[in-house]
């Protein structure tokens, strides 16, 4: 008889960028040029003292397990960090390191949510954190944010109920870019005292923000204790590929967090973690930097993107995303926003994301990074434009055009 798969497994989602990475690429082998908007990293490479450290450290032998939890310099560095995020209190003892931040993402939420409970996740929102709380055996429940893709208290309250465990929290938001006014983030954290929800945020992207300095909810009156914050050295340091991240946690769960840690992976590599100390406590030139070059991008990209017949797009206040509303397009050409993502890369190989695989909140929007050379920007801008007057003569001459089943 062949495996069945547990179902457990079967809970569990993709994630869409890496699917339409693969396409892109296949058009690429048989090839095609292909713009790619559709992965978010950053297109600079990790800064040089970065990669000497951890070079360093593996010609010094730091290539053998360490403690799981991380090892105690890079846990009292990442305790001083904090300070930036205006959180003051949470000592090593409270940090645990891991390979990414989707392993904190995960073990945090296996930690707190039992079977049957409901977890709030935003929606448009990145899609791994359904997928893990219909893993644990919980129940995602989704919550809209508002117009510029951030918080809002009056929307997220009617979702409470009695099963309601867990409140998942990402600023700035993937795929809107969104924030939170400090009304917002007061009034979400009331929520959580009144309810007593424990808070996962994640704030992967909380160094990239344009138009006001970085918050947290952890550093609100009593919400400490309640707060998982998860965040990794990807975005702000070019690290995406080292995988490395941690979660700042209350007290009580930092052992099972640990012994979730053994169970999955041992420990993070050594010297990846020397890596991280180095990227930490070195010069800060390189994030100033790229939060630069990438508010430049945003301007350009969002700009370009308003000029398009039918296309509306917010300016995102963090994160590497524009999300904009392509309704217009969608409807005078009779296509869903699948559809019209797979034509983009299809046709006129563009590779974006369709807004409804970040949840039903993302119908009518497609996720493109900026975080890619500016000469990639204008190419994708004028395809796009391309595809926009295609559509527009189709409609006139056939009432539509379809793509796909």
């Amino acid at each position: 008889m062949p495996v069945v798969p547990a179902s457990r497994v079967n809970a569990l989602s993709g994630e869409g960028a890496f699917e339409v990475l693969v396409a892109a690429c296949r058009l690429e082998d048989a090839g095609r040029h292909v713009v790619h908007l559709e992965i978010g990293e950053p297109d600079g490479t990790t800064p040089p003292h970065v990669v000497e450290a951890a070079v360093r450290a593996l010609h010094d032998g730091h290539t053998r397990y360490v403690n799981p939890a991380g090892l105690p310099a890079l846990r009292d560095a990442i305790a001083a960090s904090l300070a930036w995020r205006g959180v003051r209190g949470p000592g090593a003892e409270n940090i645990v390191v891991v390979p990414g931040a989707k392993p904190m993402v995960f073990y945090a939420l296996l930690a707190v949510l039992e079977p049957g409970d409901e977890v709030l996740v935003p929606d448009p929102g990145f899609p791994i954190y359904p997928s893990v709380a219909r893993f644990a055996g919980a129940v995602p429940v989704r919550y809209p944010l508002d117009a510029l893709g951030g918080l809002d208290a009056e929307r997220l309250a009617p979702l409470i109920g009695p099963r309601t465990r867990a409140l998942v929290l990402n600023l700035p938001g993937n795929p809107t870019g969104g924030i939170a006014t400090t009304d917002a983030l007061h009034a979400i954290a009331e929520l959580a005292l009144r309810h007593d929800l424990v808070v996962i945020s994640d704030e992967v992207y909380g160094r990239i923000r344009y138009d006001r300095s970085a918050d947290s909810i952890a550093a609100l009156p009593g919400m400490l204790e309640r707060t998982v914050v998860v965040d990794s050295f990807s975005k702000s340091y070019a690290m995406t590929g080292w995988r490395l991240g941690f979660g700042v946690l209350p007290a009580a769960l930092v052992e099972r967090v640990t012994t979730l840690v053994v169970n999955g992976t041992s420990c993070t590599p050594p010297f990846v973690q020397l890596a991280g100390l180095a990227a930490l406590t070195g010069p800060q030139d390189a994030v100033t930097a790229t939060v630069e070059r990438l508010e430049r991008r945003r301007d350009w990209l969002v700009d370009g993107l308003n000029g398009l017949a039918g296309i509306r797009c917010g300016r995102p206040a963090g994160a590497f995303y524009a999300f904009p509303d392509v309704r217009q397009v969608e409807e005078r050409a009779g296509l869903s926003t699948e559809q019209l993502a797979a034509l983009l890369l299809d046709a006129h190989g563009v590779a974006v994301l369709p807004g409804t695989g970040f949840g039903p909140g993302g119908a009518g929007h497609l996720r493109l990074s900026f975080a890619v050379p500016p000469g990639d920007l204008d190419l994708a801008l004028e395809r796009l434009r391309e595809c926009v007057s295609d559509l527009a003569v189709a409609s006139l001459t056939d009432g539509g055009i379809h793509v796909g089943p």
